[in-house]
């Protein structure tokens, strides 16, 4: 059995990613003091009898540093996408021009950006539990392999690779927590 035991690294190692993958999109959908085309992502629009993405009826730009527009295609959705955006949560007023939204952001008071904080640690916290919970799946595996006859030592290195890929996995989060949190709170 020990002889031909192959643990997939790179099925956790994918995971792991995809776990990392999932943060970073949270973190996109976070509001900083800059305007970003990400930020309207999480939008959904009653459009055509479903729920549909915001950016799946118009065009998001980010013309300036404070101002994100969406030039809706068609003008029979411009109501429902600026009623998505005023109940979205985000904190932003949007303004009509025609079949253009736009939304300036405005500067975030203290309290809010330490909010914010708060949430990116919940996001990164999430992530940690994904990349712990794929540990434990590697772990059980080379469980297994050890009571069907994979040796002490051969379950040894496969033990000391996954949990290398759990702390570099984890590593990873704690710097992008670190990260979004300092752009966060930049003025």
């Amino acid at each position: 059995m020990s002889d031909d035991f192959m643990l997939d690294t790179d099925d956790l190692q994918r995971r792991m990613d995809g776990a990392m993958g999932a943060l970073k999109t949270e973190f996109a959908s976070l509001r900083t003091g800059r305007a970003s085309a990400s930020m309207l992502e999480p939008v959904m629009v009653d459009a055509y009898g479903s729920r549909t993405p915001v950016n799946q009826i118009g065009t998001v730009n980010v013309p300036e540093p404070r101002m994100v527009t969406l030039n809706v295609w068609d003008k029979a959705l411009v109501g429902p996408a600026e009623k998505a955006i005023r109940e979205s949560g985000l904190g932003i007023n949007p303004q009509l021009n025609g079949t253009i939204i736009m939304l300036p952001i405005p500067e975030l008071n203290e309290e809010r950006r330490r909010e914010l904080g708060k949430v990116a640690g919940q996001y990164a916290e999430s992530a940690r539990v994904s990349v712990r919970n794929i540990r434990r799946d590697g772990m059980e595996t080379l469980k297994k392999a050890k009571n069907d006859g994979l040796s002490e030592d051969e379950h040894k290195i496969w033990s000391d690779e996954v949990q290398d890929m759990t702390d570099k996995a984890i590593a990873a989060i704690d710097t992008a927590l670190t990260t979004k949190q300092e752009e966060i709170m930049q003025v």
